[in-house]
This record gives structure tokens, sequence and C-alpha cells, in this order.
């Protein structure tokens, strides 16, 4: 192997599925505030990052590259990089099996927040926020079935 694709197998190993830098920053925020929740729920479709059980919701923290943020954008960009069609067929699937998760979940009964990585780092206080406007809307019988992180801006 080269020391090119050496260094990006490393990198690529490093990247974590959960216990993610931005999961971990919403999770205390959650706690702080004293909600109690599980993590990565494998009984769960899509394996949410935390799931408060009492309320039914499931919340996901996507990162912007993988889950495709501003697509329309990142996937012209894609194309003219290396390995272009890996990636650009990775992150389709990504976003497929993120809105198969969001269906199968409303399915069953839960509501869906999906926050991108970057807003949670920027501020988590909104993040939470929403978490605990999305909690009053549906102690008062009103709560939106899935919001979207572009709902969120």
């Amino acid at each position: 192997m080269a020391d090119k694709e050496k260094s990006r197998h490393y990198n690529m190993q490093r990247i974590k599925s959960k216990d993610t830098s931005i999961e971990l920053k919403l999770r205390k925020a959650l706690w702080a505030k004293g909600y109690r929740y599980r993590k990565n729920l494998r009984t769960l479709p899509g394996v949410p990052d935390i799931v408060l059980t009492k309320y039914k919701i499931a919340i996901f923290c996507d990162s912007e590259f993988f889950h495709g943020k501003d697509w329309e954008v990142l996937k012209p960009q894609l194309e003219r990089g290396n390995n272009a069609q890996f990636w650009i067929d990775k992150i389709t699937n990504t976003k497929r099996r993120d809105d198969e998760a969001n269906k199968k979940l409303l399915y069953l009964g839960w509501t869906v927040i999906r926050f991108w990585g970057k807003d949670i780092l920027k501020d988590v206080d909104t993040c939470v926020k929403v978490v605990e406007e999305t909690i009053f809307d549906m102690e008062m019988g009103e709560a939106p079935d899935a919001l979207e992180p572009e709902e969120l801006e």
C-alpha cells in the first residue's frame, strides 16, 4: 500500500459512528437540562444517536459531508475529485437510508429530529431548545412528525 493510501486508510478508520464530538456535546447539554436518554438504540430503525423514550423522540446528529448537506453544491465538487463515483454513491445511499429511517420511525409513532453537526457545535443551546419545544408541543398535542435540519435554520 502506498503512503498516501495508508494515510487515507488510517484517517477513514478513525471516523467514528457513535460517541462523536457532536453527539457528546448535545448529550451533555440534554443531560444538564435533566433529560434522560438512551444512546444508539439498535431496536429502532436507523439506530438514532439519542432517544428520549419517555417522549418517543429519536434524535440524529448528522455530519455535513457524509449525510450530504447542501447536496446540490457538494455533488458537483465531488464529481471533480478523486474516486468521485464512490463518494456520490456512498452519500446518496446515506441520504436514502436517512429518509427510510425517518419514514419507519414516523410509522412507528416516533418524532424524529435531525441536527447538522456544525449547528450543534455552533449553538448547542438552540438545539436543546428545539428538543424542548418539541416536547412542549407534544404535551400540548401538536407535535411535528419530523424536523429536518433545514427547517431548524
